[in-house]
């Protein structure tokens, strides 16, 4: 039931830690099967953190590895019951399990059409009043702006220091006092699954409490990697941006401070540790200057 990759990048990622923990994988599937009484019911597939098991009547068993970045995603789903989210049927958190409505897998990623106007219309039916006990986007304000300050000062950039005095601005005016607003924490096109309830649904929440134009920025960051080959590419994404704003019925300039804040926090990120596969080379160097040039028009 384990898929080779998944353990691969697991081990890679987590070391011993994860390697011990795919050893009991299996073990912990099937007490899990047998506590919910669950029937497989296809092959396993995965993210990047966690297993999910077909079973019958039309729902998933999801294992994630024990991390924290995983421990709201039920809360999450408890909150929406179903609007707009995969409805969850069961949780066992001491081992990081949920049994979940089933979706198909094609993602908002693989859909030509209407994308982001699909996507801010979700964007906007997730948004709820928080529950209690979930982390707050705003408790991380002060680690930004020390991370920011640091690696202005220690990295070789060329960003002016307009840009980073407004990445700053955005920490201070909008990042210490956010609304008591779930947001998904990780709002992009390969969270957002094909469904038979509804056309669309989320999946794979982090479970934050904040801002809902903070929320928007990994979108659009997913986004800007997508379209990477378009002419006047910040064109299409300023248009990119007013279409979300508008589907999600939030002010877009506040999604475009937000992003300029995200750009810049990447700008340094690409520089100390690549993105994604792009770790050296030409085409992180370009992906590096992408991500310049939109923080300085975004500034």
């Amino acid at each position: 039931m384990i898929p080779a990759a998944f353990a691969r990048a697991t081990i890679d990622r987590e070391g011993a830690a994860g390697e011990a923990w795919l050893a009991e994988l299996p073990g912990i599937i099937d007490e899990l099967l047998t506590q919910w009484d669950c029937e497989p019911d296809g092959e396993a597939a995965h993210g990047q953190v966690g297993v999910v098991v077909p079973v019958r009547d039309d729902a998933v068993l999801k294992v994630s590895f024990p991390h924290p970045g995983n421990v709201h995603e039920p809360d999450a789903f408890e909150a929406w019951d179903g609007q707009g989210a995969v409805k969850l049927y069961e949780r066992d958190d001491a081992r990081y399990a949920m049994l979940l409505e089933r979706a198909h897998p094609t993602t908002l990623m693989e859909h030509d059409e209407d994308v982001v106007v699909t996507a801010g219309d979700l964007h906007r039916r997730l948004r709820i009043p928080a529950p209690d006990g979930l982390p707050r986007m705003s408790e991380q304000a002060d680690a930004w702006e020390e991370e920011l300050r640091k690696d202005a000062a220690e990295l070789d950039h060329p960003l002016p220091a307009a840009v980073i005095d407004a990445a700053l601005a955005v920490v201070d005016e909008l990042g210490r006092d956010q609304p008591e607003i779930l947001i998904h924490g990780d709002f992009h096109p390969r969270n957002i699954l094909r469904a038979d309830r509804e056309p669309w649904l989320a999946v794979d929440p982090k479970g934050y409490v904040g801002d809902p134009a903070y929320d928007a920025t990994t979108f659009l960051r997913t986004r800007a990697a997508h379209q990477l080959g378009a002419d006047d590419l910040i064109t299409v994404l300023n248009h990119e941006l007013e279409l979300f704003a508008d589907a999600a019925e939030l002010d877009p300039e506040r999604i475009r401070r937000w992003s300029h804040l995200n750009l810049v926090q990447s700008a340094f990120w690409g520089r100390r540790h690549g993105f994604g596969r792009a770790r050296g080379g030409s085409q992180l160097d370009k992906f590096i200057a992408l991500v310049d040039e939109l923080a300085v028009s975004w500034s």
